[in-house]
């Protein structure tokens, strides 16, 4: 029986599993998490709007008909492309007949790895975790700050990078700061908070038509969002962000500014992209080994149009799909085929959402903000989530949000005097510099 090995669970791994259930195959899925995320939606939970579990499945109950797969908890090192053989963390070795490749990307500092403390990433549940509990703490710091320099340094959520996350972290920590928490404290007026969004590129939402560019643009301001395009960000240290010649101290700054792809890339020996992505053929197979298929955050694609294919889960979702159909096919004939059909990504478009109420939406011709493309986008994020139980909770939580303006999962695990003394650092150190603060 032919051995099909997929590493990460992502929607590239995992709608290539789910495309060869009953298939005359083997398959191993192997990801270092036991869980498919829905990352669309991450970004709900970094802003207290979800809970972790509202946007996660375990990989286990999602393949649990599939009676030809097996699901491994581990990592990937490196891939023997000669041997054809997996290699894992852990000592470990797998081998296979066809080999997908779904390993996602992670944010990227652009040569500034040491800022990932100060300004985590939105990849992971672990990453929304932490960011949500560094917002609610300064909250918390700054109710008892003792100077105002202090409590202005603690109100000040910096976002870096103006892309959909990005765009829509910024909308909602907004939103938080005007209506969440707006009666909830005694020493502070949430109101005061200010949301400072770091673009170092022209406008916002870059990859949009210009116009829901600047519909974005005019969206977040109405919100209280501070947006500064044409702002290079210089320095991130524990004290706060330096970007276009001006220091912003700051409790809590968020990272939306780049990908780059699994350094397990390397081990393929493949021509990798700058952002370090395989180079595919129009198959999705790297060269010289068709066997191999790169898929989804892990692949440049530049066989159709101008540009590579985005890294946004429809592009991974489909060419999971084409992956099981290609394999399906030649274990039917029993071997490779030398006329596979070429990948092509039906593009169906893109959303951004911004606040309550408020989206842009570029489908073809058609380019269109405000509620109607705020209620698509509910519809397709709906759709798109694996398991009835999480469409329901999902619903009803955006529901309770909009009618009430509440955020459910405001809950703080980790706080500890560590995080105190942070807070209280980060006053001083702006009483010292006597920064300006935006």
């Amino acid at each position: 029986m032919m051995r099909v090995v997929i590493l990460g669970g992502g929607f590239a791994g995992l709608h290539t599993a789910k495309g060869l259930k009953d298939a005359p195959v083997h398959v191993t899925i192997v990801d270092r998490e036991n869980h498919h995320l829905f990352q669309p939606m991450l970004y709900q939970v970094a802003t207290a709007a979800l809970s972790p579990g509202d946007i996660a499945s375990p990989i286990r109950s999602i393949l649990r008909k599939h009676k030809n797969t097996e699901v491994l908890l581990g990592e990937a090192s490196r891939v023997d492309i000669d041997s054809r053989t997996v290699h894992l963390e852990d000592g470990r070795s797998i081998g296979y007949d066809y080999l997908i490749v779904g390993t996602g990307a992670r944010h990227s500092y652009f040569g500034h790895d040491d800022w990932a403390d100060d300004a985590p990433g939105l990849k992971s549940i672990a990453d929304a975790v932490l960011i949500r509990e560094r917002m609610l703490l300064a909250f918390e710091l700054a109710e008892q700050a003792a100077t105002p320099a202090a409590r202005r340094a603690l109100l000040n959520f910096v976002v870096v990078g103006a892309g959909p996350t990005g765009v829509e972290v910024a909308g909602a920590l907004a939103e938080i700061k005007e209506y969440t928490l707006r009666r909830d404290f005694r020493n502070i007026n949430p109101r005061e908070a200010r949301v400072i969004l770091l673009e170092a590129g022209p406008k916002v939402l870059s990859t949009y038509p210009a116009e829901l560019s600047e519909k974005a643009r005019q969206n977040l301001q109405r919100l209280g969002v501070d947006v500064r395009t044409d702002t290079m960000v210089t320095d991130i240290n524990r004290d706060g962000v330096t970007a276009g010649g001006e220091f912003i101290a700051s409790r809590t700054m968020i990272w939306a500014a780049g990908n780059i792809a699994s350094p397990l890339l390397k081990s393929l020996g493949v021509p990798l992209d700058r952002q370090g992505r395989a180079i595919v053929e129009p198959d999705c197979s790297i060269p010289g080994h068709r066997e191999v298929l790169v898929l989804g955050d892990a692949a440049n694609y530049p066989h159709q149009g101008e540009k590579p294919l985005p890294g946004v889960c429809p592009v991974a979702i489909q060419m999971g799909q084409y992956a099981a159909r290609v394999i399906r096919s030649e274990t039917l004939r029993h071997k490779l085929t030398a006329d596979r059909p070429q990948f092509h990504y039906r593009d169906k478009g893109q959303l951004a959402v911004i606040g309550r109420g408020r989206a842009v939406a570029d489908i073809g011709k058609a380019h269109f903000s405000g509620f109607i493309a705020w209620l698509l986008w509910i519809f397709v994020h709906i759709f798109f989530l694996i398991g009835f139980r999480n469409r329901v909770i999902v619903l009803m939580e955006w529901a309770f949000s909009y009618w009430t303006y509440g955020r459910g999962a405001r809950l703080i695990a980790n706080a500890s005097l560590e995080d105190g003394a942070r807070g209280a650092d980060i006053a001083s150190a702006s009483d010292r510099r006597r920064a300006t603060v935006a």
